[in-house]
């Protein structure tokens, strides 16, 4: 299972987007207060969308709490990491969590000192500081989930939705 962990969000659409990866993935959402909106809040379920049910996530008073409840490999993904995120091997990582900041300051600078070999970025070109955080976990992620075989997910269109074989309808002989 992919773990990940939001430290702090603040904006509650980007991290309703992260549901709804999470979702996609399998994975559990941990969130580390103080968070920048309320669960309830309407922007964040538009995000997820009705995917909110299938959501399994928790919430920790702080980082230590989290630490307390989560021993495993922990990553922090932040724009000081020295190495790419894909220089880490994620097979067989039973306990893994992508810890990712918050949008305006990212992760208590402390910590990430603290963590340096833990730390890994995403390239960018130097006209940016940091991409956006919901785009940051669904990169990450979906890497973790390709370097995994995608285990458990679909490869094609599940039959709960429209099958795999739904575009076949659409297909007219002049153009095979």
């Amino acid at each position: 299972m992919i773990n990940i962990v939001l430290y702090e969000p603040e904006i509650p659409q980007n991290t309703g987007n992260i549901m709804r990866t999470c979702v996609a993935l399998g994975a559990k959402l941990h969130l580390i207060e103080p968070l920048g909106f309320k669960l309830d809040e309407k922007r964040l379920k538009r995000s997820v969308l009705d995917y909110y049910q299938y959501l399994d996530y928790a919430v920790y008073e702080d980082y230590e709490d989290f630490t307390s409840k989560n021993p495993g490999t922990y990553i922090f993904l932040t724009r000081y990491g020295k190495k790419a995120y894909t220089e880490f091997s994620y097979q067989d990582k039973k306990h893994l969590y992508l810890i990712f900041g918050k949008e305006s300051t990212g992760i208590d600078r402390h910590l990430l000192a603290s963590k340096i070999d833990q730390c890994y970025r995403i390239p960018t070109t130097d006209k940016v500081r940091s991409i956006n955080l919901s785009n940051a976990v669904a990169i990450v992620a979906y890497e973790v989930a390709r370097q995994q075989a995608f285990e458990g997910l679909y490869t094609a269109e599940p039959e709960t939705h429209k099958g795999k074989d739904f575009l076949d309808q659409f297909i007219v002989e002049d153009d095979i």
